[in-house]
């Protein structure tokens, strides 16, 4: 597991740990501190992992180790058959969806995959999704309306693909496009940030009736490399900006730019990829079982208001 700058004292005690397990395994003392410490190391994650800065999560959320679409789909689904193309120019790797199982309920899963060695994120363009793939996605959503199954989107992005081609192909529009049609589509929708939550790229797929984010992950209108570039000419400056940006999920819940938390194993996701995985499947299952028992004529006003209200703040009158 790589480690990160911030969890160094950690990663030092576990290796004291190892080296007692190692050297004296069979040593009653020996085994009497290794619990002591193990307890202190449970402590010292709590305490690191509970006073991140913004630019730490930021660093969570883009572990390498940490769970991705690809993961959960077989992690938290069952029966996942994969849909291609968006029958206007090709199949977008960095995009997936498909029909699968959560529990008894059909759904259709959409989400955002980075892949994890270099080959594997080469063909996925590290998660920035091109225009066909928010077509595919748009598609498979219809579809689903069709046949009257709910839609779970996953979001790990730091943004739409921003090269040439997908720029001539209609990146922006085909972006406005999802949201319209997302915003109006019959049938819930759940949408999960399970990493980088970026622009438009995470807009793509993130209109619907209950917007969550897993506990060390970030959702924002830009990231904060790219914030520090505009406004201070340098992404040395991406900690500062992350910290401006307040992009992680505490202040977003309050914001109200969010519904809810999922919280994190001790030390984060990547740390335990099956207990994510569970919280995961039981925050949908809650939610769908809610979103169900509405009309859905319901469902898609309240979708439309909510994010209408967004932004919405008071002017005092000049006196």
């Amino acid at each position: 597991m790589d480690t990160l700058a911030f969890e160094q004292p950690i990663e030092e005690l576990e290796a004291k740990i190892q080296q007692l397990v190692d050297q004296k395994a069979d040593d009653p003392d020996a085994r009497e501190e290794v619990r002591q410490l193990r307890k202190e190391l449970n402590e010292l994650i709590r305490n690191t992992y509970s006073n991140l800065t913004s630019w730490e999560t930021v660093q969570v959320s883009r572990h390498k180790d940490r769970p991705h679409t690809i993961d959960y789909l077989s992690l938290v689904f069952d029966d996942f058959v994969e849909l291609h193309g968006d029958k206007h120019f090709g199949d977008d790797r960095a995009m997936r969806c498909g029909f699968a199982k959560l529990g008894d309920q059909k759904v259709l899963v959409v989400g955002h995959q980075k892949g994890r060695t270099y080959q594997e994120r080469s063909k996925c363009f590290f998660g920035c999704a091109h225009p066909e793939g928010y077509r595919k996605a748009m598609a498979k959503m219809r579809l689903a309306a069709k046949y009257k199954l709910p839609v779970i989107c996953l979001i790990d992005t730091p943004g739409a693909y921003p090269g040439i081609g997908a720029e001539e192909r209609g990146q922006a529009q085909v972006i406005a496009e999802n949201m319209f049609e997302m915003s109006r589509l019959e049938t819930p929708i759940i949408c999960v940030v399970i990493g980088e939550g970026g622009s438009g790229g995470a807009l793509g797929i993130g209109v619907g009736d209950r917007v969550a984010m897993l506990e060390f992950s970030y959702y924002s209108v830009i990231s904060p490399e790219g914030c520090a570039g505009i406004l201070w000419k340098s992404a040395e400056h991406a900690s500062k900006a992350a910290e401006a940006l307040k992009f992680t999920s505490k202040y977003l819940r309050k914001f109200g730019v969010i519904d809810a938390v999922i919280e994190e194993p001790l030390g984060g996701a990547h740390r335990d990829h099956h207990q994510m995985a569970s919280r995961l499947k039981m925050y949908l299952s809650k939610t769908l079982r809610e979103l169900q028992d509405s009309p859905l004529t319901e469902l898609v006003e309240k979708r439309y208001e909510k994010f209408r209200a967004m932004g919405v703040y008071l002017e005092d009158t000049a006196v």
